[in-house]
């Protein structure tokens, strides 16, 4: 049995995290088993899982943090795992930090996979050079090149390295996230919104997922109809802002708070709409998982990828159109038909379209094994 080195869980749940937990659930794990390196001490995003699946998940030092405590801590775990992993695959949204490649190359590791997951920089200006640096050189240390989209092979890698790109959807388990009832009913019936027009937004609060726009948008919404209501599920560096924003609207009575949740198929269910203005994306998993649970979807044109588009009551809107122009949307929107791309002819969509966790989980696991 194969241990393969992975690198990419954070702290909080999110796209990349549910890949990556998506793809362990479903492989053969007789023949293959990841263990996660992470670059801090509190719990990893569903480390629980991650062990009871046969995972280890080892805790080092920031090297935000400490610098100097870092770069030990990360020599003594490969020197200590040399001959252990034949394959490091490393997850990440910039190259702004390739050092797990480099010490996975200084002891032997021989396969070392470097993954896109995100189109655009969604850090700081010199995390920006940093990437940009390292792009001219990650071939150095990386024997594979993988991406989650074309967009996100176009901003991680160079024209000389295209080629050698191997494009890996963000697959998912489509019956965990198709539409119930009964969830439906629970979460409305809790909220008292039972004969509300539900709006929902489902990701980390960052400017990436563009939350600012959405309450923009709802503050706009709910002038002209005071049945709206809004669902931000997630947590992130922005909540303390968003929330002074809805305040400073006046709207923060219509706006629930959801937090970061584990039924991500009850909310999906729960909403009328799926708002997601996203500023960049890679692949989006949350967009894979709305229409998976046929769900309506309003989202950003050019920004979340084509290749994500399966169901007809999925709309994509540019964002260059103002707040007012995005509200009047909706209420079109709303005024059209109301109901739920069926499961019976969603499955069949995300198998032929490679988005079928079930079906890719293999493809995958081949690919490791080589």
């Amino acid at each position: 049995m194969d241990r393969i080195l992975i690198f990419g869980m954070t702290e909080t749940p999110g796209g990349v995290e549910s890949v990556l937990l998506n793809y362990y659930r479903n492989i053969d794990r007789t023949k293959l088993q990841f263990d996660f390196l992470c670059n801090f001490h509190k719990p990893a995003a569903y480390e629980e899982e991650l062990m009871k699946l046969g995972g280890h998940v080892y805790h080092i030092t920031a090297r935000s943090e400490n610098r100097r405590k870092y770069e030990e801590e990360l020599e003594e775990f490969f020197k200590e795992t040399k001959g252990i992993y034949r394959v490091i695959w490393v997850n990440v949204c910039s190259l702004a930090n390739i050092d797990y490649l480099k010490y996975a190359k200084k002891y032997g590791i021989s396969r070392r996979i470097i993954h896109s997951h995100n189109s655009e920089n969604m850090d700081g200006f010199l995390r920006g050079l940093l990437h940009r640096w390292n792009r001219e050189r990650i071939e150095v240390y990386a024997t594979d090149f993988w991406a989650c989209s074309e967009k996100a092979a176009d901003w991680f890698y160079k024209d000389r390295q295209k080629p050698k790109v191997h494009l890996i959807n963000n697959a998912i388990k489509v019956e965990n996230y198709a539409f119930s009832l009964k969830r439906r009913e629970e979460i409305r019936e809790r909220l008292q919104w039972k004969h509300n027009y539900v709006i929902g937004n489902i990701g980390r609060l960052h400017f990436q997922k563009n939350q600012e726009f959405i309450l923009d948008i709802f503050a706009i919404l709910v002038r002209r109809a005071p049945a709206f209501r809004l669902v931000f599920v997630g947590g992130g560096e922005d909540e303390k802002k968003l929330r002074q924003k809805a305040s400073d609207y006046g709207i923060s009575e219509y706006i629930f708070w959801a937090g970061v949740q584990k039924d991500i198929r009850g909310w999906l269910s729960a909403f009328d709409l799926f708002l997601f203005p996203s500023l960049f994306e890679g692949q989006s998993v949350v967009a894979l998982e709305a229409q998976a649970n046929g769900l309506m979807t309003l989202a950003s044109e050019g920004v979340i990828s084509e290749e994500v588009w399966m169901n007809e009551n999925f709309h994509f809107m540019s964002l260059s159109y103002s707040a007012e122009e995005w509200a009047e949307r909706i209420m079109e929107l709303r005024k059209g038909p109301q109901e739920r791309i069926p499961y019976e002819v969603i499955r069949p969509k995300f198998q032929k379209r490679g988005y079928d966790i079930t079906v890719e989980a293999f493809l995958i696991e081949q690919e490791l094994l080589k």
